[in-house]
């Protein structure tokens, strides 16, 4: 007997990353970290938490750096209090306008969900 396919509605979704230098300059994974480190103060720590190898947290800061005009985080080596990182008022600004951004970004799409869907239907 045939089975009948039931009707799924489509809920659009839309991922955001932005373009700097050749490369991504920042990402979903990449704002992550950067929230991660602004809280924990401490790159090995974030990527821990985020469950990330200490060599991909260490190379996706490094490109993030890169591709700016000036870093996104400072990081002092370990030492007797150990070292750390730090957000720098770029990286701050950078972290919040991308952050709103993409709740822009779902609102859109939220709102243009019904269009798409009365577009494809019985199609």
């Amino acid at each position: 007997m045939p089975r009948r396919h039931q009707a799924i509605a489509p809920i659009l979704r839309g991922r955001l990353w932005i373009d700097a230098g050749g490369g991504v300059a920042l990402s979903e994974a990449g704002a992550d970290l950067l929230e991660q480190i602004d809280a924990l103060g401490s790159l090995s720590e974030a990527a821990r938490r985020l469950r990330f190898s200490y060599r991909r947290a260490w190379m996706l800061l490094d490109a993030m750096n890169r591709r700016w005009e000036k870093p996104l985080v400072i990081t002092a080596i370990g030492g007797r209090r150990g070292g750390g990182a730090k957000l720098t008022p770029l990286g701050r600004a950078v972290l919040g306008a991308y952050r709103d951004l993409q709740m822009q970004l779902e609102t859109l799409l939220d709102h243009a969900t019904p269009a798409f869907r009365r577009s494809v239907k019985h199609r």
